[in-house]
């Protein structure tokens, strides 16, 4: 897959994104159906592909288990590979919270480049708990990961945002946004417009709708019509759904050319 910018990051990315949150979390997650997560063997066999067939970014949380320790010891040409991680949201003993406060947001970060075994992130994005506006204004979150981006452990910020408000908010003030897109929902095109119109990054999450989008084809040519959705996050511990994935995803970008 030929890689595109992502907005003025300076950071080239695949139109499709390897989501991690299979190869380390199954609990309290809403896919279709219950799934046994991988061994070391078989994850080493999907970065492989993924490597293989062009895609190179792959997004991962503190909240999706232990995704980045195993990325950290299961990703081939590591320092390659774009990596997309957040901060706020911590999964454990079964549940989530949630800690926006400078400190946690520092030894967050420093966590995440000790297990992923890198010398810094490409992008960082707030994991928010969907209070977003409150996250922004009220917490020290965003302004400190601006910091640790100046201490170059950071390539490029911004939020995994659930409000239109937010997003604009983050198009206009930050560098990357995550939005959800999909058929079934578009109360986020004007963060897709305005990112476009600013040269910002923008990072599709359930894009497929989570698994339960009824065609792959019809899906991403939906969101791909968007000239700012720049890379759609897909999960899958699956080969054969890779490639399709992979796939579908060349024919539809040949196809809106």
């Amino acid at each position: 897959m030929e890689l595109r910018p992502l907005g003025g990051t300076g950071i080239g990315v695949s139109p499709l994104g390897l989501g991690t949150v299979k190869i380390g979390r199954n609990q309290q997650v809403k896919y279709p159906s219950a799934f046994t997560i991988p061994n070391d063997g078989a994850v080493r066999e999907l970065f492989d592909l993924a490597w293989e067939l062009g895609v190179n970014v792959v997004d991962t949380a503190p909240a999706y288990g232990n995704s980045e320790e195993r990325l950290g010891k299961l990703l081939p040409h590591k320092n390659d590979w774009i990596v997309v991680s957040k901060t706020g949201e911590i999964f454990e003993n079964g549940a989530s919270r949630f800690d926006f406060s400078a400190e946690f947001t520092r030894k967050s970060v420093e966590r995440s480049l000790r297990l992923l075994g890198r010398d810094y992130i490409d992008i960082m994005l707030v994991h928010s708990d969907g209070n977003d506006m409150n996250i922004i204004r009220e917490s020290a979150v965003c302004d400190t990961l601006q910091q640790l981006k100046q201490e170059g452990l950071i390539r490029a910020v911004g939020m995994s945002t659930k409000t239109v408000e937010s997003g604009l908010w983050c198009v206009e003030n930050m560098d990357v946004v995550m939005v959800t897109y999909n058929v079934d929902h578009t109360d986020e095109l004007p963060v897709l417009q305005r990112a476009a119109e600013l040269k910002k990054g923008v990072l599709i999450k359930k894009g497929l709708q989570s698994g339960h989008a009824q065609s792959i084809s019809d899906s991403l040519h939906f969101v791909f019509t968007q000239p700012a959705a720049h890379s759609v996050i897909v999960g899958t511990i699956d080969s054969a759904h890779l490639r399709a994935n992979v796939a579908v995803t060349e024919r539809v970008l040949a196809s809106c050319s």
